[in-house]
């Protein structure tokens, strides 16, 4: 199998209304938000950039005006930032990238705008190429400790996948990153909201989604307890450095 291509894109989902946050998040972008002296997406431009992952592309909504602003075309971090904006409705997580399609080719990541994950992105993207599957998803076995499991994760491959209605086998969560190639969308709405979760569910049942399991633990800003544990550990200097 052919290596991952080195400038294989990177789409950020980060067009919610971040509603767990507020009131921080009332007049500014969840990106904007303040994590050990700077913005939250300058702590994950860092990551990505050490990573060798170059091609972001922001799924962007409210107030994503000020990211740009901020951050224009990523030139100053040594990337290269590019947006899709939402539009005049919420299209949901799987809408937002398949807006974004156009500008993020045949195949790329996806992670959350409010996820901080100190992994190996390039070791995620070469297991992708090698499973020849449609997408991947990276797992955590979390036993129910940082949030709700919802992942039936078995002899390397994922049996099952549902944040609503957990199985008794789910013992990993779904890490937060994520590869796939643009057919992993086919035959979902154009027009009307879709939650990547369904395209992932839609994956599974397919046999099209592999797995791959992170041992690192994942951080995020979604709310105000992650948000200051994060906050903690970069002041600090214990546990992941951006």
């Amino acid at each position: 199998m052919p290596s991952v291509p080195p400038d294989l894109p990177v789409a950020i989902l980060a067009g919610g209304l971040a509603t767990r946050l507020k009131p921080i998040t009332e007049k500014i972008p969840k990106l904007l938000v303040e994590v050990a002296g700077e913005p939250f997406f300058s702590h994950q431009l860092r990551l990505l950039q050490r990573a060798g992952l170059t091609r972001i592309v922001l799924c962007v909504g409210h107030l994503g005006e000020q990211i740009v602003a901020a951050y224009g075309d990523g030139s100053k971090w040594g990337v290269r930032l590019d947006y899709a904006f939402d539009g005049p409705k919420l299209l949901g997580t799987g809408g937002a990238l398949i807006r974004a399609l156009p500008k993020l080719g045949d195949a790329f990541y996806v992670l959350y705008g409010d996820s901080y994950l100190p992994t190996d992105y390039i070791a995620v993207g070469q297991a992708f190429q090698d499973s020849g599957q449609l997408g991947l998803m990276t797992v955590y076995e979390n036993h129910g400790r940082y949030e709700t499991s919802n992942v039936w994760f078995e002899s390397g491959e994922i049996k099952a996948y549902d944040k609503i209605h957990p199985k008794p086998q789910m013992h990993h969560v779904d890490y937060g990153l994520g590869v796939f190639r643009r057919a992993a969308f086919d035959g979902f709405s154009r027009e009307a909201p879709v939650d990547l979760a369904d395209v992932q569910q839609a994956l599974v049942a397919r046999q099209q989604l592999a797995g791959f399991e992170i041992k690192e633990r994942f951080y995020e800003i979604g709310s105000h307890a992650g948000l200051n544990e994060l906050d903690a550990l970069l002041r600090t200097g214990h546990g992941p450095r951006s």
